[in-house]
């Protein structure tokens, strides 16, 4: 087995001020979702053009973070991360500041591109620094970080928003990213391997056009038609691209990513697991404060805060999986929590009404999460542990890079099916209240979540530990000591 490491003088420093960095990004994927009334009437914008607070930003995330991988052997690890840092910091200070949308939307891609730096190299540091027998609780505390982040946005946002207003959302990360880019300059060392490739163009532009037409379609489906050429053209392109994209990719002997990752199996299984579980996260980040402030009736702070129970499952539950993990492996644990996250989906698409007392609401969210707690982290762990180190960066890109799309896709899916959900209802029940149209729309949609879980639960079936799974002729060990400069 393979146990590859790069001893630093402080890897928990280190861990902390990627994972910080990486959640204050992955936190502004979702944080304004609370906010978009508030900025529709600010700016005099409608629900469509807000949309693309969020969207643009997982466009941004899903074609930088392919590229991350190419960086990552360019530029030394301090250089990314003080760089992902600083652009976070300027992204967040234009969109506080904001006197138009544009400049608001401006803001929100750039502190999209620090994200997108920021998320592949803590995977990929974390990998390096730490032996395998501790990742299972680092991998932990990160995959806290991954689906706590989105999570908690509509949370916190709603609070500040309350108390503060929405532009302080930006301020407070403002702060925060300054704090970080200090640490960072005193404490992160260089561990990645510079070994400066060919840039290919070819494969950038193919990406980029790849990733960004399969996001913008999926977006878009969310108010316009299959059929409509706002949809499917760009998903026609997208996918095109991205079959261009793979061939080239397999054919080139130092690749832009390498899809070469893909052979391994449990890797390949991780990665899905982690897309279906993505998916899911944000469908319900997205149909949930809906649902508590549209049909049930609750003020943005408090639907934040009814989310907060399952949240801390996820705090709680994060460590204790990841230290498991280490000992017993991934097979209990993913097939177990898939099937929790089953029952939680079902409870939702079982009890949700117009009526719906609030803590049928947080008791389903809360085995929801601690289902999805037991099959982010092993998966994620037990897929890249079969990697062989120089395979790490290029892992670590395919991964994020369909957690974006996961994301993507669970949104637009989500509003989709919700807005379906609320036609038929409506055309049933002409008499009916909004309340209770809204909750109708948002129970039809959980019938798919429940759908996708199952798919889930099947897929975990075949999981198994990946030191069984590693390729027979793994990578020589190399142990190597790195001195902070």
């Amino acid at each position: 087995m393979e146990t590859s490491q790069i001893q630093v003088k402080s890897p928990k420093t280190m861990a902390f001020i990627l994972m910080l960095g990486a959640f204050l990004g992955l936190f502004g994927e979702t944080a304004l979702n609370m906010a978009l009334s508030n900025i529709m009437d600010q700016y005099s914008i409608t629900a469509a053009t807000g949309q693309w607070l969020t969207t643009g930003y997982l466009l941004v995330l899903a074609i930088l973070v392919p590229i991350s991988a190419l960086l990552i052997k360019w530029f030394s690890t301090r250089q990314l991360v003080i760089g992902g840092l600083v652009i976070s910091l300027l992204g967040a200070v234009l969109a506080a500041f904001s006197p138009s949308f544009v400049v608001l939307l401006l803001g929100r891609l750039v502190q999209a591109i620090g994200t997108g730096i920021l998320i592949p190299v803590m995977t990929n540091v974390l990998l390096i620094i730490f032996p395998i027998n501790k990742r299972g609780v680092v991998m932990g505390i990160m995959g806290l970080v991954i689906t706590l982040g989105p999570a908690l946005g509509p949370t916190l946002s709603g609070v500040i928003i309350s108390s503060l207003g929405w532009p302080y959302i930006f301020w407070i990360s403002a702060v925060v990213y300054v704090v970080l880019t200090l640490f960072a300059a005193a404490k992160i060392v260089n561990v990645s391997q510079i070994t400066k490739p060919k840039i290919d163009v070819l494969s950038i532009i193919l990406s980029t056009i790849g990733f960004g037409g399969l996001i913008y379609a999926l977006a878009t489906m969310a108010e316009a038609p299959l059929s409509s050429p706002q949809v499917w053209a760009p998903l026609l392109i997208g996918i095109i691209a991205l079959i261009l994209f793979g061939v080239r990719q397999m054919k080139m002997d130092k690749p832009m990513v390498n899809l070469r990752v893909f052979k391994y199996p449990m890797f390949t299984l991780g990665t899905l697991m982690m897309f279906l579980s993505i998916l899911v996260i944000l469908s319900t980040a997205i149909l949930l404060p809906l649902y508590l402030k549209g049909a049930l009736l609750f003020s943005a702070a408090v639907a934040g805060l009814l989310l907060l129970p399952g949240n801390a499952v996820n705090v709680i539950m994060s460590p204790i999986v990841g230290t498991l993990f280490d000992k017993f492996g991934p097979r209990v644990f993913v097939i177990a929590g898939s099937i929790i996250v089953v029952i939680g989906n079902i409870m939702f698409a079982t009890v949700i009404s117009s009526t719906t007392p609030a803590w049928q609401i947080i008791t389903a969210f809360m085995i929801l999460f601690f289902g999805l707690t037991m099959i982010t982290i092993p998966s994620q762990t037990n897929g890249l542990n079969q990697l062989p180190r120089e395979l790490y960066a290029d892992g670590s890109a395919a991964m994020n890079t369909l957690n974006q799309v996961a994301g993507a896709a669970g949104t637009a899916i989500a509003i989709t099916l919700f807005t379906s959900g609320q036609t038929s209802f409506a055309a049933d029940f002409p008499s009916a209240a909004q309340p209770e149209i809204l909750a109708a729309g948002v129970k039809y949609t959980f019938y798919f979540v429940a759908g996708i879980s199952v798919v889930a639960f099947i897929c975990s079936l075949f999981v198994k530990s990946a030191s069984d799974s590693k390729a027979k002729a793994p990578v020589e060990v190399k142990t190597e000591a790195v001195r902070e400069s």
